[in-house]
C-alpha cells in the first residue's frame, strides 16, 4: 500500500514571519494525522523559520529547487549539501515554472536529480504535458519521454528517494484542473514507464502526485484514484483550512 504524500509548494511566497504564522495556524488542524506524509516546500529564506515552526509536529519542511552542482561561480544557487546541513530532506525538481521561465530542461532536471539523491535528498521530480501536447493527443508520449529522460541513470536503488509529480502545465495556477479520469490514467502511464525501466516492484512502490490545481474542492475525487499517491499543492497550501482539508481527503 503506497503511502499518500501532500505537499505544499509555497513557489515565491510568504515571509519568514508569515511562513511561521501559517503553519502554526496548519499545526492543530493536522495533528493526529498520520495516515499520510505532510510537507511544506518553501522559499530559501524561509526554511529556518518554518523548521522552528514545524518542531513537534508531523509537518516536514522541503525546499523548492537545488543545482546540480557541488559548489562554484552559480551565483545566486544553492547546492544539495548546503540543503542537507540545514536539515532539509525533500527538494521540488523541474517544476513547470522552473522549465518555462527559467530555461530547465530535462537534461538539467536529470543533473539536479541525481545531485540530490547523491546528497541523500528525497526528489519530488515534476513533468507533464503542455496544452497544445493535450490537445494533439501525445500526452502518454510526452510524459513516458520525460520520465526516461529524467530519471537517466537513476538507479533502482536511488528510485525509492524519488517521487513523481504529474503537472499538466496547462493547469498549474489556471484554475483548470484535469479531470480525476485524466489524472489517474496518466499517472499510470508514468507508473508503466517506471515498470518498463525498473520493474513492476519498483512502479507499484513509486509515488505518484497530481499537482495541476488540486484544492479543497477536488482533492476528494482526484485522490481516491489507484495512480494517484497525493498532491504537490500551490496556491491551496498558502491557506491553513484548505491545505488540512485536503490532507483530510488523503486520509
Amino acid at each position: 500500500m503506497r503511502r499518500k504524500l501532500i505537499a505544499g509548494n509555497w513557489k515565491m511566497n510568504m515571509t519568514p514571519s508569515q511562513a511561521k504564522a501559517l503553519i502554526e495556524e496548519v499545526k492543530p488542524l493536522v495533528a493526529g494525522k498520520d495516515n499520510c506524509d505532510i510537507l511544506f516546500c518553501v522559499p530559501f529564506v524561509d526554511i529556518f523559520a518554518a523548521q522552528e515552526a514545524a518542531k513537534g509536529s508531523n509537518i516536514k519542511i522541503g525546499a523548492e529547487n537545488v543545482h546540480f552542482a557541488e559548489k562554484g561561480a552559480y551565483t545566486g544557487e544553492i547546492s544539495a549539501s548546503m540543503l542537507t546541513e540545514c536539515g532539509v530532506e525533500y527538494v521540488i525538481i523541474g517544476h513547470s515554472e522552473r522549465r518555462q521561465y527559467f530555461g530547465e530542461t530535462d537534461e538539467t532536471v536529470n543533473l539536479r536529480t541525481k545531485a540530490a539523491l547523491a546528497a541523500g535528498m528525497k526528489v519530488i521530480l515534476c513533468l507533464g504535458e503542455v496544452k497544445d501536447q493535450r490537445l494533439s493527443g501525445i500526452t502518454d508520449e510526452v510524459v513516458a519521454m520525460q520520465t526516461k529522460l529524467d530519471l537517466k541513470d537513476v538507479t533502482e536503488e536511488q528510485l525509492k528517494n524519488v517521487i513523481i509529480a504529474y503537472e499538466p502545465v496547462w493547469a498549474i495556477g489556471t484554475g483548470l484542473t484535469a479531470t480525476p479520469e485524466q489524472a489517474d490514467e496518466t499517472c499510470g502511464v508514468i507508473r508503466n514507464t517506471i515498470k518498463a525501466l525498473y520493474g513492476e516492484k519498483a512502479a507499484d512502490e513509486i509515488i505518484i502526485q497530481y499537482g495541476g490545481s488540486m484544492n479543497a474542492q477536488n482533492a476528494k475525487e482526484l485522490l481516491a484514484k489507484e495512480n494517484v499517491d497525493g498532491g504537490l499543492i500551490g496556491g491551496a497550501s498558502l491557506k491553513a483550512k484548505d491545505f488540512s482539508i485536503i490532507v483530510d481527503c488523503a486520509q
